[in-house]
């Protein structure tokens, strides 16, 4: 049962990555040409040479993107169907498609919206070179305080609902989950400075098209696969047993 969620799992994540690459085609990659633009209109201004490309930009707008997002969306819808196969039994009566959606929320919380709330996407031009170490160890530290505070904030949520309700017991935890995160927000570094006279409309559209980028793929994926598997344990009621375990 684990493989047939999984390869279910990873076929999703394609077709989550085919519109979320529209989605980056259309708003996020015009962005990125402008940001480009301001990068060599600063360095010429500045009579400085500009690098190479080691590839090209339609490359990298176009099969390099194409296999960018096909790679992600197939490892992301991979490990979505194992945290399915263990969450789906274990959070009370929800089905199979209840089961999804949440836990595509949950994942969208905890590994996209904690990271970007703190640490948002950037385009080219922006942040310093001599930094990038630093901003990507900060970044992923913001992505593992996702995970755990929404691991916890669930299992904090879960033993509460025997004395408080549903409905308290997620107030509760939702807002222990925001001042843990709130904290760690406060006492982390400020993102880098963004460069004088760079486009706020370019900057501003940039961020919104990479968070709607992270918004397709996990939303597709927890709808279609919310669907995909509640059809399939209707065939075979069996399975819906315990998917985890078979």
């Amino acid at each position: 049962m684990m493989r047939s969620l999984l390869v279910r799992g990873m076929l999703v994540g394609l077709a989550a990555a085919a519109l979320a690459l529209v989605v980056a085609w259309l708003y996020g990659e015009p962005q990125v040409g402008h940001a480009i633009a301001f990068e060599e209109a600063k360095a010429h201004a500045a009579h400085e040479g500009h690098e190479p490309e080691v590839v090209g930009r339609t490359v990298q707008k176009t099969a390099g993107l194409i296999t960018a997002m096909a790679v992600y969306g197939v490892a992301l819808g991979g490990l979505f169907s194992i945290a399915f196969a263990f969450a789906y039994g274990r959070l009370g009566r929800l089905g199979a498609r209840a089961t999804a959606a949440l836990v595509a929320l949950a994942g969208f919380v905890a590994i996209e919206l904690v990271p970007f709330l703190k640490y948002p996407a950037t385009p080219p031009a922006v942040g310093a070179p001599e930094t990038i170490g630093s901003r990507t160890a900060l970044y992923f530290g913001m992505v593992a305080l996702g995970i755990l505070a929404t691991t916890a904030a669930v299992v904090v949520c879960r033993r509460l609902v025997p004395r408080l309700g549903v409905w308290n017991a997620t107030i509760v935890s939702a807002a222990g989950f925001a001042v843990v995160v709130g904290v760690v927000y406060r006492l982390t570094p400020k993102p880098d400075a963004i460069p004088e006279h760079f486009p706020a409309t370019v900057l501003w559209d940039f961020r919104i098209a990479s968070l709607g980028v992270q918004l397709v793929l996990w939303a597709t994926i927890g709808l279609l696969f919310g669907l995909l598997t509640e059809r399939a344990f209707a065939r075979n009621p069996a399975r819906a047993a315990a998917p985890a375990a078979a």
